[in-house]
């Protein structure tokens, strides 16, 4: 059976930090579960690292990251190979995709959630597992971006409440019908889903949530959808 993928819309600060690495952790049910972070989109910068390994210590986890703009620190198929969750950090959604093709990460990604594995991450590291989603990846505007890996239908927009253009695009994008029915989350929120289908929405805060948004004979439609809090 293919595992759970989680993509959520941004990372919380302050209040319900934490909670969504611990419902990662519930999630996959491995004691002592390889968690291996992907930092492509952010060409591997050492600040994101840093902080995955805040997240993710090893006093409740066996953390590993690998690289591919600088020398990796555990080779690449080992490290995604082995992992029990799989969680993939912010930054430009296209870059990403270009450089996971040309090195055939995409296919040991598709390999890793065939097994099992739990795939998951924020804003970059959710918008990668649908068809579409809206990305800051081609400039100061927000776009479409259409190429997703499509383990997930549809399209997806994170960070819905904290960046001011995301919900207006993410709309109009619907609308026009340049993007298929999708999922929006505001920072905090993640979404559940096994087999392709939603499991439910968790929020580490009292105040944000989840949206299905489509498009009705025309019209928007936007559905905020009932949000487990766990933070």
């Amino acid at each position: 059976m293919s595992g759970p993928i989680i993509p959520i819309g941004g990372n919380p600060r302050g209040p319900g930090e934490g909670a969504l690495e611990r419902y990662l952790l519930d999630v996959c049910g491995v004691d002592n579960p390889r968690v291996c972070f992907v930092p492509t989109a952010s060409g591997d910068s050492e600040s994101s690292i840093t902080m995955f390994y805040e997240r993710f210590p090893s006093s409740v986890c066996r953390p590993v990251h690998f690289t591919v703009f600088r020398p990796p620190a555990i080779p690449l198929a080992e490290a995604l190979g082995d992992a029990d969750i799989i969680y993939v950090g912010g930054g430009s959604t296209a870059n990403m995709l270009t450089v996971w093709r040309l090195h055939g990460i995409d296919t040991m990604l598709r390999a890793a959630h065939d097994r099992g594995a739990v795939l998951t991450g924020s804003s970059a590291g959710a918008n990668c597992w649908f068809q579409a989603s809206v990305t800051d990846s081609f400039g100061n505007e927000l776009a479409a971006l259409q190429d997703g890996l499509g383990l997930l239908p549809g399209s997806f927009c994170p960070h819905y409440d904290s960046e001011p253009q995301r919900r207006p695009v993410y709309r109009q994008l619907i609308t026009d019908g340049v993007m298929t029915r999708g999922y929006a989350a505001e920072d905090a929120v993640a979404f559940h889903f096994r087999d392709a289908g939603l499991v439910e929405v968790v929020s580490a805060r009292p105040d944000a949530a989840g949206y299905d948004v489509a498009a009705v004979d025309g019209d928007l439609v936007e559905r905020e959808l009932p949000t487990r809090l766990i933070g």
